[in-house]
């Protein structure tokens, strides 16, 4: 049976993290604090969708399907586990097959959804690759790989 996802209500990062367990809270501030140690520039950290998100802009993208800024990362705990999600590698066939192959041989168990990397316990998440993935795409790349999806698929 696969876990169950649980959006928060939080409308701040700080009420997320808050509500909370302590170990939970401990975890997830600790993967958030290697996102934000490797954000490249112009991503912003908000609240959206239930969990903390790292996202382009409206000022920078605003012609989403949805109206909503693009999703680049975002990191959740759930009710029986916690997932960074990585839009943005997902995005590109050769670098989400390199993170999982990086992944794999780090000895940790992959446990993968849709563009999402779920783990029970830090010790089941690989930080400095997940720093790495993070890193390896800068906002303005991002924002052309989406375009040039989009504009390929009206063709």
């Amino acid at each position: 049976m696969r876990d169950v996802k649980v959006q928060s209500k939080a409308t701040s990062i700080d009420a997320y993290l808050n509500s909370l367990p302590a170990d939970r809270a401990e975890q997830i501030t600790r993967v958030r604090a290697t996102i934000l140690d490797h954000l490249p520039e112009g991503y912003e950290e908000t609240m959206n969708w239930g969990m903390i998100t790292y996202q382009v802009p409206l000022s920078v993208y605003p012609d989403t399907y949805n109206k909503q800024p693009l999703m680049y990362a975002a990191l959740a705990s759930q009710k029986n586990h916690m997932a960074v999600y990585l839009s943005g590698i997902f995005m590109y066939e050769e670098k989400h097959r390199a993170f999982e192959q990086a992944y794999r041989e780090t000895g940790k168990r992959f446990d993968a959804g849709k563009s999402c990397v779920r783990f029970r316990t830090l010790e089941n998440l690989p930080l400095d690759l997940i720093g790495k993935t993070i890193a390896s795409i800068p906002m303005a790349d991002f924002v052309a790989q989406v375009k040039k999806i989009h504009s390929s698929r009206k063709s």
